[in-house]
């Protein structure tokens, strides 16, 4: 089993009508939300350990997930309300967000939420989002990251939102102690230009990654593709795969599952098991993630593929 730790909330996508004005069209989902589904579509058993509003979207999120046979033990209904997001497309199909959410559910655990304990089957923890950064789920998570460290995989997607999280100069230290954690780290350059500077150095940043302690680091760059460093000195780079791009919503978050995915069904999701990857099984692996986004990128929304898409689509 593999536990999605963060943000389950509700994207208020705003599109033109033909005759002018707007319409709204609400849409279950947060990256941490969209990557525990994604486990399950690809066959692994995933669960969902984030705040769910008692409301009519929190009720909505939980019964997607539900829908979707993710495990909802560790996912307590609060009555703080569910985040909001306006989500604007461009010409090109890349979204940007407008957050709604100061004192709502997926922001309200403390770590008396903590599970005081996970059963031994649960061979990973994955952490990302804006609920790292926003108190006090960000610290709630951090205990956990640092009580299960070296007990079982930790894999952490930063995907920044700076506009919820604010001073950067804290968040890089937030970011860094959950990286110190980590076994996985996988990073948008968005993420890395809007966390160091628009100069930061990729290979820099992923080289002070693998230093705190990952055994890999991936950095996806959209349509060109992704670049994996390992910390035994593999470097992998993976060229984008040519699609019809319908929009790119959740093609980070499918990239991550399918990852974790890969490594579970090759017996390589665990710590020892990732330090050990060849660089032909890193390769492999995203391979496989890129893939996947892919499929993603040909549907609207964050509509994660199943095992099946993904094999037609490497077939292809």
């Amino acid at each position: 089993m593999i536990l999605v730790c963060g943000e389950a909330l509700i994207d208020l996508f705003i599109h033109a009508n033909p005759d002018g004005g707007l319409k709204a069209e609400p849409v279950a989902g947060g990256s941490p939300y969209n990557v525990a589904i994604g486990l399950a579509r690809l066959g692994s058993r995933s669960a969902y350990f984030g705040g769910l509003s008692r409301d009519a979207f929190g009720t909505l999120l939980a019964a997607g997930l539900a829908k979707e046979g993710v495990d909802l033990t560790y996912s307590p209904r609060l009555a703080n309300p569910s985040t909001l997001v306006i989500v604007s497309l461009d010409a090109a199909g890349v979204p940007t967000y407008r957050f709604i959410g100061e004192g709502a559910a997926d922001r309200a655990l403390t770590p008396a939420n903590l599970p005081a304990k996970l059963p031994d089957d649960l061979a990973a923890i994955t952490f990302g989002s804006l609920s790292m950064g926003v108190e006090p789920t960000g610290s709630a998570y951090l205990d956990l990251a640092i009580r299960e460290k070296g007990k079982r995989v930790i894999s952490v997607d930063p995907n920044l939102r700076a506009s919820v999280v604010g001073d950067i100069g804290r968040w890089r230290v937030r970011q860094d102690a959950f990286i110190a954690c980590a076994n996985i780290v996988k990073a948008s350059v968005e993420d890395i230009e809007g966390t160091y500077g628009p100069e930061a150095s990729v290979d820099a940043v992923a080289a002070n990654w693998l230093k705190l302690g990952a055994s890999l680091a991936v950095v996806t760059r959209g349509d060109k593709g992704a670049t994996g460093f390992h910390a035994a000195g593999h470097r992998v780079e993976m060229p984008g795969r040519k699609v019809k791009v319908i929009d790119t919503v959740g093609a980070g978050d499918t990239f991550h599952a399918a990852l974790l995915n890969h490594f579970e069904r090759t017996r390589r999701l665990t710590p020892s098991g990732l330090a050990a990857l060849s660089r032909d099984e890193f390769a492999t692996a995203l391979e496989f993630a890129a893939a996947a986004a892919a499929v993603t990128c040909t549907r609207r929304g964050a509509d994660m593929p199943t095992a099946a898409d993904v094999m037609a689509e490497l077939a292809r």
